[in-house]
């Protein structure tokens, strides 16, 4: 079908709600005081399942990758709905953990310190953005607009997997200090 034949749905407002909600829900619940009422549960399972969800993104990820190079835009479809519902569940399970627990130092020394911190850093810096990448790039695949999509999947793809893997990256390196 082409692009003029697909009735266009406007996901700005959505995406645009979505991206500001969720960056600054995570603002929040890096500054505010932690709710002491869950204090007796034992949380540090939750950085693991987050690290779990993050491995399960980059693998549907890079298979969805593998489905457009193969022009197989069906299973391409499925795999990234598929990534979507693994940050789905990731998100639920990290804005959990941050909103009921303390954040855990990394209490490493020497040369891994350092490069714990530029994976850290990097990892956070590209993670605002890829909601708003993801959710675009998603916007344009569903409504079929197949060369504007592709642009912006360019990015979207590289960024969205950077931030995946070192999401699993930050948990191997932190989990030791839990």
């Amino acid at each position: 079908m082409s692009e003029q034949k697909i009735k266009q749905r406007n996901y700005t407002p959505l995406i645009v709600t979505l991206t500001i909600v969720i960056n600054l829900i995570i603002v929040v619940l890096i500054f505010m005081p932690k709710f002491n009422g869950f204090s007796h549960l034992d949380l540090t399972f939750l950085p693991m399942l987050n690290a779990i969800f993050n491995s399960f993104t980059t693998v549907f990820l890079l298979t969805a990758l593998f489905f457009i190079k193969q022009k197989n835009i069906k299973m391409h479809r499925r795999f990234i709905f598929a990534a979507f519902s693994s940050t789905a569940l990731f998100l639920i399970t990290y804005l959990t953990y941050h909103s009921l627990a303390e954040s855990t130092s990394y209490g490493g020394e020497g040369p891994l310190k350092y490069i714990y911190y530029f994976i850290l850093i990097t990892h956070i810096i590209l993670a605002a953005p890829t909601v708003l990448l993801a959710l675009l790039t998603a916007a344009r695949g569903l409504n079929m607009q197949v060369e504007r999509h592709r642009k912006i999947a360019r990015w979207t793809m590289p960024i969205w997997l950077y931030v995946s893997i070192t999401g699993v990256l930050v948990y191997l390196l932190i989990a030791p200090y839990y």
